[in-house]
């Protein structure tokens, strides 16, 4: 089975999105990376990529598609303390860096 392919935008951010609802007849695998700015850190990942294995089933339990899970995943995620110290640090510049 060919998996699912989509790209989205979040927070001026292009994220690519690669879903196997079933992989290995016993998993779902999602992958998401950051493509413009490419490698970019999101609220699930610090280095822009993250695989992540799951139940069959989990994506399409709750949501109308992975588009929509990962929108709501980094949503929930960008309200962790770890990621607004992020943005904060990102807005003000790093003078050593």
């Amino acid at each position: 089975m060919t998996p699912d392919r989509y790209q989205i935008e979040w927070n001026g951010i292009e994220i690519g999105i690669k879903y196997e609802p079933m992989l290995w007849n016993v998993t779902s695998h999602l992958e998401v990376q950051s493509l413009m700015p490419e490698r970019a850190p999101l609220p699930i990942t610090e280095t822009g990529y993250r695989s992540h294995f799951m139940p069959i089933g989990t994506v399409e339990a709750e949501y109308a598609s992975p588009f929509d899970f990962v929108r709501a995943w980094l949503d929930h995620e960008a309200r962790s303390n770890d990621w607004c110290d992020h943005v904060a640090a990102s807005a003000q510049g790093d003078l050593f860096g």
